[in-house]
């Protein structure tokens, strides 16, 4: 790849959140009302990412640009693009009757019209530490163009301790360490010290040593349309399915199928927690708090 290519990160916040009952992408968590964005910023853009881009809904656009262009002025290049539930809609489908977003591949589509080079995606709403940017920085200075990268966590970490969760689990991986299939599990719980899938066929106790995708990616530029021809699949069997989101776990499995790339799992999910629930919020808080504590992060991000 060319190594001077700007390193970019996609951010998806555009989500509902619905389970935590509040835009918990701007809630504040840090000891100065930081949110968790924040904080991957920071360790984004001192791992050698110089653009960001923020997949926004309409709604807080503007709210989201009074809290970050300030901060990152002058230290990177900054995108605001909108997730719009017509956006890469072939205009045979006619009006899009549903509310929710399209998924997380249809959140990294959409900065397709301003990313030129290698990318991070990540969620507005987890808290990533700082391995995993500087692991995916690393990767991209030797990354062939059809090499992809999911940060791979630990499922046993990434849990949360009061209801179920959805998480993408790679059970299959070649021996070069290359992932041959993602399994988006809709409910895992923990209980009495084990880890459960519940499915339709029953419960499935898990490996806790899973890895697992905590939508932290890298991809390079090819995928954009590859992911832009799937999402034309994805709408053309979906179209009636309102709630139906197109995962980029079902553009990577896709991917490996059909031959379009490679998925390494790399290193660097050593440290992450997020909120699903509101009761989340607290001991996200703690967590952050005590980083700073530890002299991760100073006391004041921006200061």
């Amino acid at each position: 790849m060319n190594n001077k290519k700007t390193l970019s990160l996609l951010v998806m916040a555009a989500g509902m959140g619905s389970r935590y009952g509040g835009i918990k992408q701007i809630d504040g968590f840090g000891p100065n009302g930081e949110t968790i964005m924040d904080y991957s910023l920071y360790d984004a853009l001192r791992a050698g990412f110089g653009q960001i881009v923020f997949v926004v809904r309409q709604e807080i656009l503007e709210t989201v640009k009074e809290m970050f262009l300030p901060k990152l002025k002058g230290k990177a290049d900054v995108h605001f693009v909108i997730q719009s539930l017509d956006k890469f809609v072939p205009d045979r489908v006619g009006p899009v009757d549903r509310k929710k977003p399209w998924g997380t591949t249809h959140a990294m589509l959409c900065g397709k019209e301003v990313i030129q080079g290698p990318f991070a995606v990540i969620n507005a709403d987890d808290f990533y530490g700082r391995d995993a940017f500087a692991s995916l920085a690393k990767f991209f200075q030797t990354s062939a163009p059809d090499e992809h990268a999911m940060v791979g966590y630990t499922l046993k970490n990434v849990l949360s301790d009061h209801g179920s969760v959805s998480r993408g689990v790679a059970e299959e991986r070649d021996a070069e360490g290359y992932l041959k299939v993602l399994n988006e599990l809709a409910k895992i719980v923990k209980r009495d010290g084990k880890i459960y899938s519940q499915e339709n066929t029953g419960e499935r106790l898990l490996d806790p040593m899973l890895p697992v995708s905590m939508n932290c990616w890298g991809f390079g530029p090819s995928v954009f349309p590859l992911a832009e021809e799937m999402f034309r699949e994805f709408v053309d069997h979906n179209i009636g399915h309102p709630s139906a989101e197109f995962y980029i776990a079902l553009l990577v499995n896709e991917m490996i199928r059909r031959k379009k790339g490679r998925v390494r799992i790399v290193d660097g999910g050593t440290t992450w927690f997020g909120v699903t629930y509101k009761e989340d919020k607290d001991e996200v808080s703690g967590k952050i708090r005590q980083l700073v504590k530890d002299g991760v992060y100073p006391e004041k991000l921006w200061g």
